[in-house]
């Protein structure tokens, strides 16, 4: 008997702004976490940049956006739009 299931990835998701248009089809997108301190507590913002794939040239700076990672499509891009929220 052969397992014909199929499994299925959970991919990571961030919900970003979109701080620059670095070409065409390319997007630079800011996500901001918020962490705590490991000795005193005290809760601070983190954010980091990530180079993203934008198939359809739909987003524009300022939009905010959700991504999901994926296979490396360049040397630095190895993140997709999902979809433009705002």
């Amino acid at each position: 008997m052969e397992n014909t299931a199929k499994t299925t990835t959970i991919k990571r998701t961030f919900l970003g702004e979109v701080m620059s248009k670095s070409g065409a089809k390319s997007a630079v997108v800011k996500v901001t976490f918020k962490k705590d301190h490991p000795k005193y507590g005290k809760p601070f913002l983190v954010s980091s940049r990530y180079h993203v794939h934008d198939e359809k040239n739909e987003c524009k700076v300022g939009d905010n956006v959700k991504i999901e990672a994926c296979r490396p499509l360049s040397a630095t891009k190895h993140w997709r739009l999902v979809a433009v929220i705002k």
